[in-house]
């Protein structure tokens, strides 16, 4: 058995933040998730940050004390580091420096299974990387100058050369996700086109979104092969999930799941993300699922409505989805607007949520009568693949049909109508 490197961990609490602990406590399953032993903590109460090292000096020594005692090699602080933090860091206490960032895009490394979500998760590597080089001191040797090496000057240094190199890079790999994307943006517009509406699941990670949507699939299409992966671990999805979801009367929608939000969630990951995020600020309803049976659900809620609000997808009609109710004592009541109280595991509150989204993601539907002369089956054919059937009769006219449908689908066969009942 491989045996796992120790690691301290250390936090600043600026201002006596209200949910510091929780943060650590946070870092502490990051960092767990990244095959890391954790073996100690120190953290210290600030009013702003040490520009040199982020923590003051007697906490370093405290630090350096704690590497001695506990044989650890990697220290883990909870904010990102400046590149100069890192150098002097290491500097004084001769070990790797680790920071929640670089934690959070080793999981996401991880993590990436589509090609896709791996050159996302690259880029923002890279877009990391690309300030911090000078904290390589060994790459800082002086090269000559000399031929073969295009645009290479005298006295250029390795750093130049690797800054270079990594540009580039990212210019290569966002080319290539620029293809993808376009594919995605294509997707989109076919699916405007023809008036699916858009749900996407958003929420922290490991609030059970993936759990709501198999649920969902389950309850609405019993196919086991279109299952996503859920499992209880930080970030378990990263590539966007797309499901066509059928209501018994024919209302269907495509259900999205997407990657999960964490506090302080790198930015370069958002920026390498846009693309697969737009699914959330182009959808036309969001159900937000919040983990119920955390005790700092309410941060959780409060960290994907600022992420909601950077992705310009705070005004999208939106639905709160509290999950994991069998693991909360007492009981629940539903006193909120928009919100309905859910256990996808156990699959309980699922209809609920289901009618949230026939009242919310839908486009006005009609209720009418259409008279379909014999000789246009294909109507027919269409409007009980496309709308609810209340009934039909056939008369010497033609099939006299009794419907809900799409108020698209009834301008477009208005020739034929009865009479319009109501709309909604």
């Amino acid at each position: 058995m491989v045996q796992k490197p120790k690691a301290i961990l250390v936090g600043a609490n600026f201002n006596n933040q209200q949910y510091f602990s929780d943060s650590m406590e946070e870092l502490f399953h990051l960092a767990d998730a990244c095959d890391l032993e954790v073996v100690g903590q120190i953290t210290q109460k600030l009013n702003r940050e040490d520009t040199a090292h982020y923590i003051g000096k007697g906490k370093i020594q405290e630090v350096l004390t704690l590497l001695d005692q506990k044989d650890a090699e990697v220290v883990i602080f909870d904010d990102e580091l400046s590149p100069s933090q890192i150098r002097n860091l290491e500097a004084v206490l001769q070990c790797r420096i680790i920071d929640r960032t670089v934690l959070i895009l080793d999981i996401f490394a991880q993590r990436a299974k589509t090609r896709e979500a791996k050159l996302q998760v690259e880029i923002a590597q890279l877009q990391y990387m690309l300030p911090r080089l000078v904290g390589l001191r060994a790459s800082l040797s002086r090269q000559g100058g000399g031929a073969g090496l295009r645009n290479r000057g005298f006295g250029e240094t390795k750093l130049e050369l690797d800054r270079r190199k990594i540009e580039n890079k990212i210019s290569r790999l966002h080319r290539e996700l620029e293809k993808l994307v376009a594919q995605r943006q294509n997707q989109r517009k076919r699916r405007k086109k023809f008036e699916i509406p858009v749900v996407a699941l958003v929420g922290y990670t490991n609030s059970g979104k993936s759990t709501v949507m198999n649920a969902m699939v389950d309850l609405y299409h019993s196919s086991t092969d279109k299952q996503v992966l859920e499992k209880d671990m930080l970030f378990a999805t990263l590539e966007t999930a797309v499901r066509s979801i059928k209501f018994p009367d024919n209302k269907s929608f495509l259900l999205t799941d997407t990657v999960g939000f964490i506090n302080k969630l790198p930015h370069q990951l958002v920026k390498a993300f846009r693309s697969t995020l737009e699914e959330v600020a182009e959808a036309d309803m969001l159900i937000h699922v919040v983990d119920y049976a955390n005790p700092n659900y309410k941060q959780q809620i409060a960290v994907t409505e600022k992420t909601l609000k950077e992705l310009g997808a705070d005004n999208i009609p939106i639905v709160y989805a509290y999950n994991k109710t069998d693991l909360v004592d007492g009981e629940i009541l539903n006193l909120e607007r928009d919100c309905v109280y859910i256990s996808a595991k156990k699959k309980t509150g699922i209809d609920q949520l289901a009618q949230a989204i026939r009242k919310k993601a839908f486009t006005p539907y009609v209720y009418c009568e259409l008279l379909i002369p014999y000789n246009q089956g294909n109507i027919v054919s269409y409007l009980k693949d496309h709308a609810y059937i209340n009934s039909t009769a056939y008369n010497s006219d033609g099939i006299l049909i009794s419907l809900e449908c799409k108020e698209a689908d009834y301008k477009r066969y208005r020739e034929y109508a009865n009479q319009s009942l109501f709309k909604y």
